[in-house]
């Protein structure tokens, strides 16, 4: 199981998350418009999963604004900020904050969970907050489960990825 922390204490997961080298598993997610949104829907492009608990939360929603900051200058790639929230919260957020530049789903009715439930935490049922690469075939080039979910995914390790 993956390991993190929340405000210092311990926290697990339901599983492992992908590793670097496997295929990016298949996820069937909704967008703000409750439509479905699936990995099939960017092949052949790059792909930099967000995931994290709640966009109503501070740290979630400023990575939510610094990926749509730096997706703006990436070719060939989509930024897809993933959690738990109902699509509608996603959507109220992104058209207050002007995101444009990457895509919000919600994993509300997800039967992929990426193995980063948090179990045994005051969010249990949420997500672990991670940030998830992968190339244009859909290999994993790099994983972050990050260590504390109070704190920022480390952004330039990320896209650094793409290269």
């Amino acid at each position: 199981m993956s390991s993190t922390h929340f405000q210092g204490s311990p926290v697990s997961t339901n599983g492992n998350a992908p590793g670097v080298g496997d295929q990016l598993p298949a996820f069937e997610l909704v967008g703000t418009d409750l439509a479905a949104i699936t990995n099939q829907d960017f092949a052949g492009k790059r792909l930099v999963l967000n995931i994290f608990p709640s966009v109503d939360t501070g740290v979630c929603a400023a990575s939510v604004r610094e990926f749509n900051q730096r997706a703006a200058d990436l070719d060939n790639t989509t930024v897809l900020c993933i959690s738990k929230d109902l699509p509608f919260a996603l959507a109220r957020f992104c058209g207050a904050e002007g995101i444009e530049n990457v895509i919000a789903a919600s994993a509300f009715r997800a039967d992929q969970d990426f193995g980063l439930i948090l179990t045994g935490s005051p969010l249990q049922g949420l997500f672990a907050r991670a940030v998830i690469v992968a190339d244009a075939e859909g290999k994993v080039s790099y994983v972050q489960v990050v260590p504390e979910i109070t704190e920022e995914p480390d952004y330039d390790a990320a896209l650094q990825a793409l290269n």
